[in-house]
């Protein structure tokens, strides 16, 4: 395992909210952000609002600045998020969820919530010098966010759409060669 399990929820959230803002966009309406509250279960304050959905959609070019910045200019970036919202750090433990920490209270809006803990996960991503792990998908014609949490670094593509349509290209031009 590379990071806990809470930095890594915390990471594969943002990416996803990141990367919905990509062609077509997939937060537009409350339905789509219960797809995102369902695979991201998050606890505390949920309004389950307009307002809510319109202020995750706000956050998104943030968090795409925080994920891909270099190691010095994330540092600086979470330092920046961290001062704007008052943290109150504390050990938590819910559900099916062992011990893990929450840096705001759980009544804070959920977009702020989301920016703390995505720079308290990228605290861990600094801190262990992981940002290559954070990437602009290979596929060419596509400008999502892959994240790379295998073992062995070999993760180039976004989602399997990429992947499979990069494979699948690639083995056209093997066989136009041959």
């Amino acid at each position: 395992m590379i990071f806990t399990d809470d930095t890594t929820d915390a990471l594969q959230a943002s990416v996803w909210l990141v990367n919905s803002a990509e062609h077509p966009d997939t937060l537009e309406t409350l339905a789509d952000e219960e797809t995102f509250l369902e695979e991201f279960p998050y606890t505390g304050r949920l309004d389950r609002d307009e307002a809510e959905l319109a202020d995750l959609r706000s956050i998104r070019p943030r968090l795409r600045a925080l994920l891909l910045a270099p190691r010095d200019e994330m540092a600086a970036r979470v330092n920046d998020v961290l001062t704007d919202t008052p943290v109150a750090p504390q050990l938590v433990r819910h559900g099916d969820t062992d011990w893990h920490l929450h840096a705001v209270g759980d009544e804070r809006p959920l977009a702020e919530r989301v920016l703390i803990e995505t720079a308290m996960a990228l605290v861990d991503v600094i801190r262990q010098d992981e940002g290559s792990r954070l990437s602009i998908c290979d596929d060419e014609t596509c400008e999502a966010i892959a994240l790379d949490l295998s073992r062995n670094r070999s993760k180039r593509y976004c989602s399997p759409t990429c992947a499979n349509r990069n494979a699948v290209a690639a083995y056209r031009a093997r066989q136009a060669e041959g």
